[in-house]
């Protein structure tokens, strides 16, 4: 694949232009691809920062995917849709999406690598594309590029906030007010660097609507939470600085006064929170799909309890 650059893009940086060349890559992995050798420009290695100048030959020699070392396991999957394209799954709780420190193995992506046969290759690997994340104890629905093209689209539809993500979480206590919308700046904590806050005076901004969908004797409620972004923790974060905290949640909850709730909290062993609805233009076919889950067994165990009232005494009726 060769490229004439134009005189209008004198002066732009290569990995910047290559990204605006309709490539079905992304610009970090149009990146990695120079920096592997794969794109040349006058006959010689590219860099990234490299400035183009008019007339500049650039030749992109796209290699096939590599292996990723990262091995194969049978890790039972409950797959909502797969076609060559991509893969919706409903991920269990307690499943890491990506290997990391300390997860080498037992991930999303181990199991991925077991049960998808006709990967194409990301980034130049044959892996599965995360084209977003989960957090290790969130259930709920996610979906996985098979090739560079779908996942540049998918990612391209998450950051236009082009599809409709929805949440369900219990928290305690209640939010006093039935919907609203939280917007905020949004980073890193300034003191426990693998935390996130809200409470910045710089940041990336953070929108989450929520809604109550039903309020429990004890103070709790479960509610619905659309994201606009998606930041890490976001709704974790949102929901704990409003005075509100996921029930469970080991990093940002706060332990409620309620006795009672604060033992099924502990007894759930996860935050109380489910991606529930995902829904997209598929970016190939064009179709629309929406996918969407029930809440897993131990949120409908908690669910239902909440509804019954603490054991022995006689509910309230919500508030």
């Amino acid at each position: 694949m060769i490229f004439v650059v134009p005189a209008a893009a004198e002066g732009e940086r290569l990995d910047q232009w290559l990204a605006g060349q309709g490539l079905p890559l992304s610009r970090s992995q149009i990146k990695r691809r120079i920096d592997e050798g794969e794109i040349e420009v006058n006959g010689r290695p590219g860099r990234p920062s490299q400035k183009l100048h008019a007339g500049d030959e650039v030749r992109f020699d796209a290699r096939p995917p590599r292996p990723v070392d990262v091995a194969a396991e049978d890790i039972p999957l409950e797959v909502l849709h797969e076609d060559p394209h991509l893969v919706v799954l409903n991920k269990p709780p307690g499943l890491v999406v990506h290997p990391a420190a300390g997860h080498a193995s037992g991930t999303l992506v181990n199991a991925l690598l077991h049960h998808v046969r006709d990967l194409s290759g990301v980034g130049g690997e044959l892996r599965p594309g995360i084209v977003h994340r989960l957090d290790k104890d969130t259930s709920g629905v996610l979906v996985v590029a098979k090739d560079d093209a779908t996942h540049a689209a998918l990612s391209a539809r998450f950051k236009a906030k082009d599809l409709l993500r929805l949440y369900h979480a219990v928290v305690a206590p209640a939010p006093p007010g039935d919907a609203g919308t939280i917007s905020t700046l949004y980073g890193r904590h300034p003191r426990h660097r693998k935390r996130f806050t809200s409470r910045v005076q710089e940041g990336r901004p953070a929108v989450t609507h929520y809604r109550v969908l039903e309020r429990f004797p004890a103070g709790a409620a479960l509610v619905e939470c659309r994201l606009e972004t998606g930041r890490t923790h976001q709704i974790r974060v949102h929901l704990s600085e409003k005075g509100w905290p996921v029930l469970g949640d080991p990093v940002y909850g706060h332990k409620p006064r309620d006795p009672w709730l604060r033992e099924l909290g502990e007894a759930l062993g996860r935050q109380a929170l489910h991606a529930s609805v995902l829904a997209f233009r598929h970016p190939l076919s064009g179709d629309d799909l929406r996918f969407e889950t029930g809440l897993p067994p131990d949120l409908a165990a908690l669910v239902a309890a909440l509804r019954a009232g603490p054991p022995g005494a006689r509910a309230r009726p919500p508030r």
